[in-house]
């Protein structure tokens, strides 16, 4: 949906484009913007706004870092509220990662404190929509291994869909930001046929545990499966 009508009011300073970037934020805070409006083009927003073009360029580049809109390119393109905020977290702590900022073993121990944390959550929340998920993405690994192919794919959801199964938001987003991690751990390294099938079976197992709400036994095999596939970084 396009804003057509004028919500947005002059600004002053000589750092005009943060006042009119944080203007923008507020009202996409406060739901008088939704994901998927679509900002007036900057000659509007500098009308109403009162400021140059430069300014407004400055103000959706804050935006767009921070996370709450998108700029489309080409025709009938432009700013368009989207909430991007936690890809933006995510792709952070990935840059820290790669900036050797944070350790092979620092990641496993964190890794290993908040998927237990999910787990946790995921015993007690989960609903049967998440068990027949959960049930359907094992099936799906193990097809591919039948046919002797990697279920690389199918071993990143599972842990996705268990911090959905949490019910925590949190949980969702600092998953997503493991994956990202692990994934660019094991891409340093030739795909194993050998590390995704013992992947599949821990999954098979741990979902068993969950089902049956075996709290120790699902963190026991929680905590070997990390630490297992540590060793394959």
């Amino acid at each position: 949906m396009s804003v057509d009508k004028a919500i947005f009011t002059p600004v002053k300073g000589k750092r005009a484009f943060e006042e009119v970037s944080s203007k923008i934020k507020a009202l996409i805070i406060e739901g008088v913007l939704k994901s998927g409006d679509k900002l007036p083009p900057e000659g509007e927003l500098g009308k109403q706004f009162n400021v140059g073009r430069q300014t407004i360029r400055e103000a959706l580049r804050i935006l767009e870092l921070s996370g709450f809109i998108t700029v489309q390119q080409g025709f009938g393109g432009g700013p368009v509220v989207k909430n991007t905020i936690s890809r933006k977290l995510s792709d952070l702590i990935l840059d820290a990662f790669q900036m050797k900022e944070i350790s092979v073993e620092e990641f496993t121990a964190a890794r290993l404190v908040i998927e237990k944390a999910i787990l946790n959550d995921a015993i007690d929340n989960a609903d049967d929509q998440d068990i027949e998920d959960l049930q359907e993405n094992i099936a799906k690994a193990k097809d591919l291994l039948a046919r002797k192919q990697i279920a690389t794919d199918p071993n990143f959801e599972f842990h996705s869909l268990l911090a959905r199964a949490s019910k925590n938001s949190v949980f969702v987003i600092l998953e997503r930001t493991i994956n990202a991690i692990h994934h660019k751990l094991r891409s340093q390294k030739t795909a194993d046929f050998k590390t995704s099938k013992a992947a599949v079976l821990a999954h098979e197992k741990l979902l068993d545990a969950i089902i049956k709400k075996e709290r120790e036994k699902a963190i026991n095999l929680l905590d070997q499966h990390v630490l297992a596939v540590r060793k394959s970084y």
